[in-house]
């Protein structure tokens, strides 16, 4: 047994909700398969796409699209065929659709932001949230700078990767490990967090999901739940409500971790 196959669910798990952020479709380092899987594992009411699912500043200097990445779109289209609700949230890198905003097809709808209502009555407030990026708004320049720099550390990571698994080792993000460890990336997270938690108790709103700074959390921001979706590009993260209402953030790396000493241990007792 592999650790694909005991990453994810042996039936179709059902649940309320699920929200994935920043996918990043037409870029080399797109986890295109890792999603596809996850989402394979799971049969959901609604699902939101928080933003940059597809990259379209990415796709305007070339066209990059693997089978992968269509297997992404079909299996959303299914999802959306078999009565999941899909809420498509734009983000800056899928800027391009925001002059669709408010469009409907079928049981896909294209939005700028969204309310969500949880099983036990919290609303949130669903946004990508390059809206409370200052350089995203006002700098574009420094951030495409910034972009280009983000590429080069995800270059690192794929080689890094290509390696761990020739070893045997699950996927780990270089990327997000430095990004973590660099002040400066520090101060602008908890900056975006206070940011976007401030408008939420303006507009009178529980909590927020969102994604963009490829950072999954879960956690109190002021009297704020804040809940950020993270990325299929560097940590392979999404959020998922349950039936109580009760949210759980999903992480790729624990699962293969649980699957890891699932295999130790069949082995241990064949």
């Amino acid at each position: 047994m592999t650790h694909a196959e005991l990453s994810r669910p042996s039936r179709k798990q059902r649940v309320r909700t699920l929200w994935i952020s920043d996918v990043h479709l037409g870029t080399r380092d797109c986890q295109a398969e890792y999603l596809s899987r996850f989402l394979k594992g799971y049969q959901a009411d609604r699902i939101y796409l928080v933003g940059d699912i597809i990259d379209g500043w990415k796709l305007r200097g070339g066209i990059y699209w693997p089978q992968a990445h269509t297997n992404v779109i079909r299996r959303l289209l299914t999802m959306s065929k078999r009565g999941t609700e899909v809420i498509y949230v734009t983000g800056n890198h899928d800027e391009f659709l925001r002059r669709y905003s408010k469009l409907m097809l079928g049981n896909i709808q294209l939005v700028d932001e969204a309310e969500h209502l949880t099983a036990d009555g919290r609303r949130l407030l669903v946004i990508h949230g390059d809206q409370f990026d200052v350089i995203t708004r006002y700098h574009r320049w420094l951030a495409f700078l910034g972009d280009r720099a983000y590429e080069f550390t995800l270059v690192l990571n794929r080689w890094l990767n290509h390696w761990r698994a020739r070893y045997g080792y699950g996927y780990w993000s270089l990327s997000a490990y430095l990004k973590h460890k660099v002040k400066g990336a520090v101060n602008f997270i908890s900056d975006f967090e206070a940011a976007i938690a401030h408008e939420c108790t303006r507009r009178g709103f529980h909590g927020v999901v969102c994604g963009h700074i490829h950072h999954a959390e879960m956690r109190k921001v002021g009297e704020v739940e804040y809940l950020n979706c993270g990325d299929w590009v560097e940590s392979c993260t999404a959020l998922i409500e349950h039936w109580d209402g009760c949210i759980e953030l999903y992480r790729l790396a624990d699962v293969q971790a649980q699957s890891a000493q699932k295999v130790a241990t069949v082995r241990e007792s064949a």
